[in-house]
């Protein structure tokens, strides 16, 4: 029964770690959607492919958009396996956006006022809130 008990947990646990994965996937697939231009897709030939230097700025980011989709869609899906639905889309979803809004700042040199910060925090507290108080 113990042992139960602590499978149990272990599992609950290893859930939480798949939805942040999931959510630092899902921001990176909105970075890869961001970068994206279709327009630039059009002038890429064959000789434009063998050129990393061209052809790797249009490319990744549609490799991207593909492989950070599916990774999210897994991991996500293993967690709510062990996490309720709605609390895991919750979760999910904020955690997403506490990163891209980390990353806007750190890498695109995006200011963050006052209010974004303390709302920011408001959601941080509701995503420890959920976690702590779920089970």
């Amino acid at each position: 029964m113990g042992n139960k008990i602590l499978i149990q947990l272990n599992l609950n646990k290893l859930a939480w770690i798949f939805l942040i994965i999931a959510a630092a996937c899902e921001a990176a697939w909105t970075f890869s959607l961001k970068l994206m231009k279709f327009s630039s897709l059009k002038t890429l030939n064959w000789h434009a492919l063998v050129n990393p230097a061209i052809s790797l700025p249009v490319i990744l980011p549609f490799v991207g958009y593909i492989v950070f989709g599916l990774v999210n869609i897994y991991f996500f899906s293993m967690a709510i396996k062990q996490i309720p639905m709605a609390v895991a889309f919750a979760v999910w979803t904020a955690t997403s956006l506490v990163f891209i809004k980390t990353a806007e700042v750190i890498f695109l040199k995006q200011s963050i006022s006052v209010a974004e910060s303390f709302f920011i925090l408001m959601i941080m507290a509701g995503i420890l809130g959920l976690k702590y108080y779920t089970y």
